[in-house]
């Protein structure tokens, strides 16, 4: 306005406006107030049929368009200059109103606060002058807050939804069309409900037989354990036995041989055995027995559940994986199994968990998630087992485990039965379990051959420059192999599947970046066929099951040794034959020549002269903390320890004989 009074522009008295005024013209504040536009009277400005004029444009204050006044501007956003800059509105400068502006000083009258409606009074945020715009919405950043959106006069604030103006989100027509191309929360595809997709199972190779000679060492107090030799002694729930004959379990591996019967007999386990040996089933079979032969709680539709067995697992992958088999065995009883995990519909598995939940498969952050939430609760918990768990407490996982078992209502070790898993654990993990197991039986399982002799291993050395072309002349060589590419980085994935791709080779990949239902379509891509390639990072290395892997190759090999044991583990699995095939960049892998040196020895393969050289001129890796003949050792003996791990004891079962075996102790993050 003119600075205070609203009185008539033509003879300065209030009660009307100057087109009404009955003295006609001339009085006032001397001087014509006709219109701004035209200079005439007898009407406003906003209401010129001239349209523009001079005197210089009066439009609206938040849009700049003519015709109407701010406070009754459609689009509803934006200050601009002029007024008061200490009112709250759209001062400009550095008032502290704020107002709807964006960053200080700029655009439609922004104030140091910027955003939102002002910093000292409340409304729908502020940001301070250092601060990096944020995000949209209300806050800083796009739409009402601060930051950018409105700009320095060119950008104008419309509706969040659509990006027009003239109404507000809440009263957008296209919400119904935005919100349906707005992806929706990942719910996962339920399992099969045909008994012969459920029951599939990885066909036993040529080498099966070899399993009965692998060496079994087990350690610990009272370790009167008898192995099974059949399934029929394992005195498995009626139901559960019955599936296991669906499945074509024919007898039992060596480490379901040992882990059954002990954890049937309510020891803690600690387990060391080659991937692909049926650890899954020889935790599970016993644990679901267990709960069924003690009765199920009823638990269906309670707002927050109490399962009786835990699962936690370091990928999302492995715990659907597990999850499935689980599913398996139950099939046909009142027990039910559920997991939850990151990358999907929190709302979906939640009602899953409602439903009823006997069993729990999770991830640790989803878990904990749930346990904040109230919908799970742990007081009930019979079994916790922890799979892969040197992969969970060695790559960082560590504090959630912690906090699940000290702060969760996780009962004490000496009130549950708690079991570990995996194929290496290195002695600084066994110091760790330590605080997690009770008394507990340790059962290490040799490896077939070393790393394992169901694998054919190979080395070229490559450098960075050449790998892709080497890549090519193998894969043109391999016809079409299901074939797994072990890559370091998540963008060299992406891109090495393009590539092949374009080179006439079907592709996927699959990394941690990647949304969960990408990561699983392309694991059921490459499961199918319809990509027989998969590049991918180390969210693949560990403890997937997928059959008919035929060659491995490793693109980047791995900082650690057990990395390279766990991914050339995803082929040779069941007593079937496999391919291993490795690129050896000298500028990068000298630190692990010694122990891929060692592990080829072990596994009786032929070590390349130039890796032998290699071997001898560095000082890296070394394949240390292992156990001999298996995947690791109890260090637990001759020290004579007392604080639940067992005390010194020499009951040490051994049994087979013959196997190399490979572990280490570098155990280093790569994905």
């Amino acid at each position: 306005g003119g600075g205070g009074s609203r009185a008539c522009f033509k003879c300065g008295e209030e009660g009307h406006m100057s087109r009404e005024c009955p003295s006609g013209g001339g009085g006032g504040g001397g001087g014509s107030r006709a219109c701004f536009k035209c200079g005439e009277e007898g009407h406003m400005s906003r209401e010129c049929p001239k349209g523009g004029g001079g005197g210089g444009s009066r439009a609206c204050f938040k849009c700049g368009e003519e015709g109407h006044m701010s406070r009754e501007c459609p689009s509803g956003g934006g200050g601009s200059s002029g007024g008061d800059p200490h009112v709250p509105g759209f001062g400009r400068g550095r008032g502290r109103g704020g107002g709807f502006g964006s960053k200080s000083g700029g655009g439609f009258g922004g104030s140091s606060g910027g955003g939102g409606f002002g910093r000292g009074g409340g409304g729908f945020g502020s940001k301070s002058d250092d601060d990096a715009p944020r995000g949209g919405g209300f806050g800083g950043g796009g739409g009402f807050g601060g930051g950018d959106n409105i700009g320095d006069g060119d950008k104008k604030s419309g509706c969040f939804k659509c990006g027009e103006e003239g109404h507000f989100s809440r009263e957008c027509p296209k919400a119904a069309e935005i919100d349906a191309d707005r992806p929706a929360p990942y719910v996962p595809p339920p399992p099969p409900e045909d008994e012969e997709a459920i029951f599939a199972s990885m066909v036993k190779g040529i080498n099966f037989d070899k399993y009965d000679d692998i060496p079994v060492e087990l350690t610990g107090n009272n370790n009167t354990v008898k192995p099974i030799t059949m399934f029929e002694e394992a005195n498995l729930y009626e139901a559960f036995a019955a599936n296991v004959k669906k499945a074509k379990y024919d007898r039992p591996t060596p480490v379901q041989k040992y882990a059954i019967p002990a954890i049937l007999g309510g020891r803690d386990v600690m387990a060391c055995a080659q991937t692909g040996s049926g650890k899954t089933a020889a935790f599970l079979l016993p644990v679901l027995t267990a709960m069924m032969n003690a009765g199920l709680e009823s638990s269906s539709f309670m707002e927050t559940q109490e399962p009786a067995a835990l699962v936690v697992a370091p990928t999302r992958e492995l715990a659907d994986q597990i999850y499935k088999e689980a599913f398996k065995f139950a099939r046909g009883t009142m027990l039910r199994p559920v997991v939850i995990y990151g990358g999907t519909s929190v709302g979906y598995q939640a009602g899953e968990v409602r439903k009823g939940c006997n069993l729990l498969v999770a991830t640790p952050g989803r878990l904990l998630g749930f346990i904040e939430q109230g919908k799970v609760s742990m007081k009930a918990l019979k079994f916790l087992i922890l799979d892969e768990a040197d992969r969970m407490l060695d790559m960082g996982f560590e504090p959630e485990v912690r906090k699940l078992v000290e702060q969760c209502g996780v009962p004490a070790k000496s009130d549950r039965q708690t079991l570990m898993f995996s194929a290496t654990f290195p002695e600084e993990i066994q110091k760790l379990a330590s605080d997690f197991l009770n008394d507990y039986l340790f059962l290490t399982v040799g490896v077939v051959g070393g790393a394992c002799n169901d694998v054919e291993q190979k080395f070229f050395e490559v450098t960075q420059f050449n790998k892709r072309d080497k890549l090519v002349e193998i894969l043109n060589e391999s016809g079409t192999d299901r074939t797994l590419v072990f890559v370091e980085q998540k963008r060299n994935a992406d891109f090495l599947a393009s590539y092949l791709s374009q080179t006439g080779f079907p592709t996927t990949s699959i990394h941690g970046d990647r949304l969960q239902r990408e990561r699983e379509e392309a694991l059921r891509d490459f499961k199918s066929g319809s990509a027989p390639i998969l590049v991918a990072t180390s969210v693949a290395a560990r403890g997937l099951d997928i059959p008919g892997v035929k060659h491995v190759i490793n693109y980047d090999l791995p900082k650690g040794i057990d990395d390279y044991v766990h991914r050339i583990g995803r082929t040779g699995r069941c007593g079937n034959t496999g391919k291993a095939t490795a690129f050896y960049n000298p500028d990068e892998n000298a630190d692990i020549a010694r122990a891929m040196v060692k592990i080829l020895q072990q596994s009786q393969q032929e070590v390349p002269d130039w890796l032998d050289e290699a071997a001898m001129a560095s000082y890296g890796t070394s394949i240390g903390g292992g156990g001999g003949q298996f995947g690791g050792k109890d260090m637990r003996k001759g020290r004579g320890r007392g604080d639940g791990g067992g005390g010194d004891y020499g009951n040490t079962n051994g049994f087979g004989g013959g196997a190399a075996v490979t572990t280490g102790d570098d155990d280093e993050d790569w994905g």
